[in-house]
This record gives structure tokens, C-alpha cells and sequence, in this order.
């Protein structure tokens, strides 16, 4: 503050805090605030920059919103801090079924999306300084979490030449005295990799050397295409400790409900501190959406409804084949075909545009043919040549973004003229 000769106060700049210097979340970042400008400004924008499935016309199956109707008139106080007792139940359940050990409800949390949950998680376990162990492509929220909370990301590769599966050898090679957990993202998003029970075999075996946490996001474990087949990370862990991330938003199409939830699997003994400290974090925000919740119930123990939308003739498995042909008939494009949840994370070749950079196509693919993607970079991947684009809107729609695509990479190639702003549809 500084004072005028009048004795007045002049108010100074509020100064942001520090922590946020490395933190990135373009997702909905600049990219899509040039967009909503270019809509201002009356352009019509293919967006697809986020999984937000409502706004693709995906409805929240019919028994999840009777389940809340039914019980508003007990929604409205305060309800327990690790969430409503037969929702814990009900996915407590769902994962003992699926081979995870010692779980039960008080080691169930329910959050305000699996977002508020993986912030929670870190925050009881870091101290300033600890490492935690990152894919790189990654979901950007788990490093900001991390950083966040007075941690420092270490990111292991998931590259494309290798399917972008993780390599055990090269995961054990980063861990140092400070590392405290290893985060896998299976199915994966960005990539849609579907990790095989081998593979996280390798890596809990890693962990178990290490005395690490294991913290897998499984948000999309239902979201499978061909013959992928989704294996439970804690049905391999056994005993060492692990935490398993579910939810409503993706399986169930209801990302506005914001219903999350944490299941803590392996031997009680390792971890009874870090549950209370769990418990104690949630209680200080009191409690999780409590009319929400009610629709835990039905969407574990009614019969799945995803699968019409991921199985030959359904909308998602069509989107997705629609992505894989753009791909295939395009002169710059490779991708490894996602086998999982719901996005697409193809790549520019270097054969055939030497110096590229995925912000600057980004922004030319907006500007230029008024369709929002992502770029790779923004999922911590140096030096990107990917982007992401989510399998979401009609496959008619999936099949004129490659067309947009294809003409700015020529243009980008130098085989076309540039197109006017004006001209855009």
C-alpha cells in the first residue's frame, strides 16, 4: 500500500501466490478463452478440448437421477466427512469384488470429484520436498496437486514408440530417497492406454521395493474398446498400500454431479496413520455433496449401461473409429489406438514436418479452421509434436476436424495458402 500526500491509501496489485509459478492447466486454459472469444464474436467452434460429456449430448443414465430425486429430503444437512454410510458400502463392495484386500467402508472416502479426492491424497502424504513419480503424458491436475502441496514431480515416459506404456526399469530409475508414491492412470487419459496385468505386476513390484504408495486413477475403468480388458491396480497390489480412484463423471455420464470417491486397499497396519490424517482432511471441508451421493447406489449394483456406447455400433466405439480412420488417411498423422477411455492422442511425423510446435498448430487450427484441441505439451511431455482430442462429438463431425486438420498442416508444410480468418465457417 502507499500513501498520498493527501493521507489517502493508493490499494497495490494483490501479488499471486508462488506455488502457482509451475502449475498449468490448459485444458481450459488460453486456447479456450480464444475460443469463447471467437464464439463472442459469432464463429462456430468444434471444441474438443474436455470431457464433458453432457455438452455432447451423453445423458446421466435414468435410475442415477431417480436415486437423487428420491432422496432429496435427505440431502439437506451436513453428512458424514468420508461420505453417506451405503454409498461407502456400495463401493466398497465393488472393489472387495474385484480382488482388492482389507477394504471396507471406513477406508472408503467420497469427495467432490476424483479431482478434490487426488488433492486430499497428496496432501496427507507429502512433505516439502518429497518426489512423487508421474507418468509423462500426464492428467496436468496430479502435477499440480503435487506441486501444490510441496511436492516435486518426477515423470517416468509413456511414449509412443512404446505404446505409451510406462517402462518398470526406467520408473525404478528415478526413485530417489525422497519418493513417497507412483501414480498410474489406467485406462489412460490422454492416451487411452489400457494397461496389461504384466505390466502392473512389474510396477507394484517396483513400488514394493521402494516402500512407495500407489495412487491409480481408474476414472475411466469401464471405458474399453476391441478387446482391451481393464485390470483393477489393487487386486494386484495385495497387501502394500494402495489407493484406488473411481467416480460418476465418465462410466456413468454425470460429470456435473461431482461424485467421486478413494478406496484405501493392503494391510491396515501400513496405513492406519494415513487414513486418520485422510479423515481428518476431509472432515475440515466438512463433507462431500451429499444429494449427489445417492446416486452411488444404483450406478455399482444396477446393471452397467456404458457398454452400448463403447461396443461396435455404439456411439463412442463409432467416434473412436472415426478418429482412428482420420488418422490413417492423413499424410502427417500416426497414433497408437486407444484402447480406453475417452480421447485420442495422435501425433504430428516428424518425416514430414521437420520443426513443429504443438501450441503454435494449436492456435493455427482455431484461428484458422475454428476446431479446439489441446496441445500435448500441455500434459507435460517435452518437446510435443501430440495433441489430444476427445472422442465425444458425432463421428461427422470427428470426420471434418481431419479435413480442418489436414489443410493447416499442409499449410504448415507449406503446400497451401494460408486461409483467411474471414473466411472460416
Amino acid at each position: 500500500m502507499a500513501s498520498k500526500t493527501d493521507g489517502s491509501i493508493t490499494p497495490g496489485a494483490i501479488v499471486p501466490s508462488s506455488h502457482l509459478a509451475e502449475v498449468r492447466y490448459e485444458i481450459r486454459g488460453a486456447l479456450t478463452r480464444r475460443a469463447r472469444d471467437m464464439e463472442a464474436a459469432g464463429q462456430e467452434i468444434i471444441k474438443l478440448n474436455i470431457g464433458n460429456l453432457s455438452r455432447y449430448g451423453f445423458e446421466t443414465p435414468p435410475n442415477l437421477r431417480g436415486a437423487i430425486a428420491s432422496h432429496l429430503h435427505e440431502s439437506e444437512g451436513y453428512g458424514h466427512e468420508q461420505g453417506l454410510e451405503m454409498a461407502r458400502d456400495a463401493i466398497a463392495a465393488q472393489q472387495r469384488a474385484r480382488g482388492a484386500r482389507h477394504v471396507d467402508p471406513e477406508r472408503i472416502f467420497i469427495g467432490n470429484g476424483v479431482s478434490e479426492l487426488i488433492d486430499i491424497s497428496l496432501r496427507a502424504l507429502l512433505q516439502s520436498d518429497d518426489e512423487v513419480l508421474l507418468p509423462s503424458p500426464d492428467y496436468p491436475l496430479w502435477s499440480a496437486a503435487t506441486i501444490l502441496n510441496g511436492g516435486r514431480p518426477r515423470y517416468y515416459r509413456c511414449t509412443a514408440a512404446n505404446g505409451h506404456l510406462p517402462d518398470p526399469d526406467e520408473v525404478e530409475a528415478l526413485i530417489t530417497p525422497r519418493t513417497r508414491a507412483l501414480v498410474l492412470i489406467n485406462p489412460n487419459n490422454p492416451t487411452g492406454a489400457v494397461y496389461p496385468p504384466a505390466l502392473l505386476e512389474r510396477l507394484v513390484a517396483v513400488a514394493a521395493r521402494h516402500r512407495l504408495l500407489l495412487l491409480c486413477d481408474e476414472i475411466y475403468d469401464q471405458i474399453l474398446y476391441d478387446d482391451a480388458v481393464f485390470q483393477p491396480l489393487a487386486a494386484v497390489s495385495a497387501e502394500l498400500p494402495c489407493i484406488s480412484f473411481g467416480g460418476l463423471s465418465k462410466v456413468h455420464r454425470a460429470c456435473g454431479y461431482r461424485v467421486g470417491w478413494m478406496s484405501l486397499s493392503g494391510d491396515p497396519r501400513l496405513t492406519s496413520a494415513y487414513r486418520d490424517a485422510l479423515q481428518l482432511l476431509a472432515a475440515l471441508r466438512l463433507c462431500a455433496n451429499v444429494t449427489a451421493q445417492w446416486a452411488v447406489i444404483p450406478a455399482l449394483q444396477d446393471a452397467p449401461t456404458i457398454g452400448g456406447l463403447t461396443a461396435p455400433g455404439g456411439r463412442l466405439h463409432d467416434a473412436r473409429q472415426a478418429v482412428i480412420d482420420g488418422v490413417a488417411r492423413s499424410d502427417y498423422l500416426d497414433m497408437v489406438i486407444p484402447g480406453g477411455a475417452l480421447y485420442a492422442f495422435p501425433h504430428i511425423r516428424a518425416s514430414r514436418i521437420a520443426s513443429f510446435d504443438d501450441n503454435a498448430f494449436a492456435l493455427r487450427l482455431l484461428e484458422e479452421e475454428s476446431v479446439l484441441v489441446v496441445p500435448g505439451s500441455s500434459f507435460n511431455v517435452a518437446a510435443s509434436r501430440h495433441i489430444r482430442l476427445t472422442l465425444l462429438p458425432q463421428p461427422a463431425q470427428l470426420r471434418e476436424v481431419f479435413v480442418r486438420m489436414e489443410r493447416v498442416l499442409a499449410r504448415m508444410a507449406d503446400k497451401l495458402p494460408l486461409r483467411p480468418v474471414a473466411a472460416v465457417a
